[in-house]
């Protein structure tokens, strides 16, 4: 097992990988990951709020009441996101 480490480290069987790519792809699967969590919790959450006789079709009623849930999920999403950022910018800043 410790020459499967040492292969990985050197590069072995094959071509060397950037540093610099293997960090943007980490980035890409956190942001898709984050991005599917999301809409999991936007789901059930909005689901649970408006659905209240799972069936066929929505009514107009429920369609509205996602929709809505759907827009304040996001709006207080991005608040809460935006500060996060600026606030770890800040602490950064600090360092």
């Amino acid at each position: 097992m410790d020459n499967f480490g040492s292969d990985f480290a050197s590069g072995a069987g094959s071509s060397k990988m950037d540093p610099s790519t293997i960090m943007e792809q980490v980035k890409v699967q956190i942001a898709v990951a984050n991005a599917q969590e999301l809409l999991q919790r936007m789901t059930d959450k909005c689901f649970k709020k408006c659905i209240g006789k799972p069936g066929g079709t929505l009514d107009n009623s429920e369609q509205k009441c996602i929709a809505m849930c759907m827009d304040r999920y996001m709006d207080a999403w991005n608040t809460v996101s935006r500060t996060y950022n600026s606030r770890l910018q800040r602490e950064r800043a600090r360092m």
